[in-house]
């Protein structure tokens, strides 16, 4: 299921902006577009992050989010035309996890929506010892840091996250680079045989990442 996101902004052809670039990357949306108006949208269906306007009808986009932090952690980033500096550390201040001014890049505001819900992750506890921290691209195996980089990180956290399923090289390349770049297979192979040799080193009589041959890899302990 995608993630919802709940947009709360009063300007309809914003709203609608940010509705649709959300989408085109896979998010499920709701709009509210009064104050008064966020309260049901949440009930209705709980939302992985809100993207909240400052200047609302109603209620204002921090008297939101302050009565949301009361009982909640749900991420969110405030969204504001008003940029002195005191607006913005009230709103951190009261719990919003991130803000963005107008005018804005919808391109920014979708690479800062996945950003915070990056960050709200929990470590990710794969069996065998091994536990993925996305907000920190931290991997530690038997309590020890692995010391990945950011692409062994994603290829080791895709092959983990499904334990026993078979990926193709494609489908590990697509987990690596968001570009969609043009990757031989042999820097697949390459990759994996680093994380191997990190994670050897800390078990070395175990092989958690099996080749399956003329195929690609799986993951399982």
């Amino acid at each position: 299921m995608p993630e919802h996101i709940l947009i709360v902004e009063d300007e309809v052809k914003i709203a609608e902006l940010l509705r649709d670039y959300l989408e085109n990357h896979g998010f499920s949306t709701a709009l509210a577009h009064h104050g008064n108006a966020v309260d049901a949208a949440i009930a209705a269906r709980r939302p992985d992050l809100m993207l909240l306007d400052l200047m609302l009808p109603g209620r204002s986009g921090l008297e939101i989010c302050k009565d949301v932090r009361r009982n909640s952690s749900l991420p969110i980033i405030m969204v504001t035309a008003r940029v002195e500096e005191i607006d913005r550390l009230l709103g951190l201040e009261l719990g919003a996890d991130d803000y963005i001014c107008k005018p804005f890049s919808p391109r920014e505001v979708v690479a800062r929506v996945k950003t915070v819900l990056r960050r709200s992750q929990p470590p990710v506890h794969a069996g065998d010892g091994l536990v993925l921290d996305e907000e920190r691209y931290q991997a530690r195996l038997q309590g020890h840091n692995l010391d990945l980089t950011a692409v062994e990180f994603h290829l080791l956290k895709t092959l983990a996250a499904r334990p026993g399923r078979i990926f193709n090289r494609e489908q590990l390349m697509d987990s690596m680079y968001a570009d969609n770049r043009i990757v031989a297979d042999r820097t697949i192979d390459s990759h994996i045989k680093k994380i191997r040799r990190k994670m050897a080193a800390v078990l070395p009589d175990r092989e958690l990442i099996h080749a399956v041959y003329s195929v690609g890899y799986k993951y399982e302990w």
